[in-house]
């Protein structure tokens, strides 16, 4: 049953939560009928969250409703209007390290909030970014004790491990590194590592089930175009007619998981991940940035130039961010599915529409 087919069925990444229904279908069952409660629902991931959320909902007839918390509901409103006003979504205004508690009680909460990707772009003091996410952390699990929640969804990041050594390919949550606490820029690493230690114990103190998504590099339609993402940096670039500008040597190795894969993900590991246990979430196919811009490049009908800023250094080994995700493919049969070609494509297509009707 389709209760709101009318209102969604035009959306145009419907193809999207259609991939994403047909590989969630049967664990939608854990919140028929149930409150959902998300904190950072308004950004990249919060966005395909609440579509995806709105889809199944709509698809299954689950009768479920979501409170998402937010401090600009006006904002939202211009950036996703169909989400804003779906009836089955409410917004509740506040700051996640002090908001005042909603009443009643709610099954599932997913903790995606911290500060901005566009204040980190403009330079955020490091303090308030370790604020928020240790204190955000804190304050939803209380709201999470306060409500009677049962399973807990934290968004972490592979920033945790720290510098991931040049002869490790891949990095696994078996990894014991950690950020340098002596550099400032580690806020975001380091606030991370002390939320994972509250999710590990409020369930030893609440018996609340708390599941960590260790994030990585993601790519698709509602991410920033215009910050220090590299992946829509090459985006917007190759929109605009080129050139592609790499700022660096191009020889840093990332791996982009796609958005609808990244949900599917998500929705897995809040209703069948272990509590207490840290799953990598991202794609295990590493790429240059400079292979990144080209491939970009190479997915535009006319010829778009790359441009690199620095040579390499051979006296110097590459960076690596890439996860392994054998944990999460082997436990929770996730994997990833759209590949980054196509992940590419899908994510411009997107935005070249959005542009044509003046969003963009």
């Amino acid at each position: 049953m389709r209760a709101q087919q009318s209102n969604l069925r035009d959306n145009p990444l419907s193809g999207d939560l259609d991939h994403i229904l047909t590989h969630t279908v049967g664990l939608w069952e854990d919140l028929r009928g149930k409150r959902l409660f998300i904190t950072g629902g308004t950004g990249f991931f919060g966005c395909w969250l609440l579509e995806s959320f709105a889809w199944a909902n709509d698809n299954l007839d689950l009768k479920a409703s979501t409170l998402v918390l937010t401090r600009n509901y006006d904002a939202f409103k211009k950036t996703a209007p169909h989400l804003a006003t779906y009836p089955a979504i409410q917004f509740f205004i506040g700051d996640v390290r002090n908001f005042n508690f909603p009443e009643g009680e709610f099954s599932h909460i997913i903790h995606a909030a911290a500060t901005s990707a566009a204040a980190t772009f403009h330079g955020e003091d490091p303090f308030v970014k370790f604020d928020t996410i240790v204190e955000g952390t804190r304050h939803t699990l209380d709201f999470a004790v306060q409500c009677n929640a049962k399973k807990f969804l934290m968004t972490s990041s592979g920033a945790v491990y720290g510098k991931q050594p040049f002869d490790m390919t891949h990095i696994s949550e078996d990894y014991r590194g950690a950020p340098d606490p002596t550099d400032v820029n580690s806020a975001w690493g380091e606030g991370k590592r002390v939320a994972e230690f509250l999710c590990a114990y409020y369930p030893k103190k609440y018996g609340i089930e708390t599941k960590i998504a260790r994030c990585f590099s993601f790519v698709g339609p509602y991410l920033p175009l215009d910050i220090h993402y590299a992946i829509g940096n090459f985006i917007r670039d190759a929109i605009n007619g080129g050139p592609i500008q790499v700022n660096g040597d191009g020889t840093p190795y990332r791996s982009y998981l796609y958005a609808a894969d990244l949900v599917i993900w998500l929705w897995t590991i809040l209703f069948k991940g272990e509590s207490c246990r840290a799953y990598n979430v991202g794609s295990e196919e590493d790429i240059t940035i400079a292979e990144l811009a080209n491939t970009v490049a190479q997915s535009f009908q006319k010829p778009i130039e790359v441009r690199i800023a620095k040579s390499p250094d051979p006296n110097r080994p590459p960076e690596r961010y890439v996860p392994s995700t054998k944990r999460a493919q082997i436990n929770l049969g996730v994997r990833q599915i759209v590949d980054l070609r196509a992940a590419i494509e899908r994510t411009t297509k997107y935005h070249l529409s959005n542009k044509i009707h003046g969003s963009v």
